[in-house]
């Protein structure tokens, strides 16, 4: 049963008499958290934030990381583990059979019941180049899981401009859009100064020395002179994902 049955089946039965208020207050306690000791699975984000926890996989323990994933398969339809290896995948299957990996994005999926989509409001997701590509392909699944239909414009930073210039009709008729890039990060301000819709810059580690480590493309971009620019961490694909999907579900 899902968290979000049991807070309905909790709710009738205090409508039909079967449970006092004091009774569905600890039942509804009882069901937001659940305690394994090294992590406390927080159940109500997905009616408070719209989306159940989403576990950062990276640091913890194969053991630690597939039992977190495994108690929120088993609570909520839809569940999402970024950083996450192929190793920890192999595990995480035997108690989730249906979760999908996908290697390049370092994502393990579970999409039971997926969100509807507005094909009307997209979320284009750009690159400068390929090697850009891994953090890009974490935030266009973490948008699509969370219910966005999104376009892929891969491969077109400045070093070759007119690469973008030929996809801008496509990119302007995006409702959000996340660029990624690497180097100096300097296509976050140019595609800011062609479009007029929020743009989502990823700085990546992508680079050579004096990019350190993608510290010289987030300063770039922290620094843009195009309007209407946010910035997000380092490398943080999903977080880029998360925030398009926050804005792109607006009305």
């Amino acid at each position: 049963m899902s968290y979000e049955t049991d807070i309905s089946e909790a709710l009738a039965a205090y409508k039909a008499g079967r449970l006092t208020e004091k009774e569905v207050l600890d039942t509804f306690h009882r069901l937001s958290v659940t305690d394994l000791g090294y992590a406390r699975l927080d159940h109500d984000r997905s009616l408070r934030r719209g989306f159940p926890e989403v576990v950062y996989c990276e640091g913890k323990t194969i053991q630690q990381a597939s039992s977190i994933l495994s108690v929120l398969a088993a609570r909520h339809a839809n569940v999402l583990g970024t950083r996450a290896s192929e190793e920890l995948y192999e595990v995480v299957k035997e108690t989730v059979p249906d979760a999908v990996y996908y290697p390049q994005a370092r994502l393990i999926v579970l999409e039971r019941e997926p969100l509807p989509k507005d094909p009307d409001h997209k979320i284009a997701v750009i690159t400068a180049g390929t090697s850009d590509v891994p953090i890009a392909e974490e935030a266009a699944i973490t948008a699509e899981l969370m219910g966005n239909e999104v376009m892929r414009i891969y491969d077109v930073g400045v070093a070759g401009i007119h690469r973008l210039l030929g996809k801008v009709d496509e990119i302007r008729s995006a409702n959000v859009v996340i660029v990624i890039a690497g180097m100096e990060g300097a296509l976050a301000s140019v595609v800011g100064g062609l479009v007029d819709k929020p743009v989502i810059a990823v700085p990546t580690s992508v680079g050579y020395g004096a990019n350190f480590k993608g510290l010289s493309a987030l300063l770039g971009m922290l620094n843009s002179c195009s309007a209407g620019v946010a910035v997000v961490n380092i490398d943080n694909g999903f977080g880029a994902g998360r925030m398009a999907s926050i804005i792109n579900h607006l009305r």
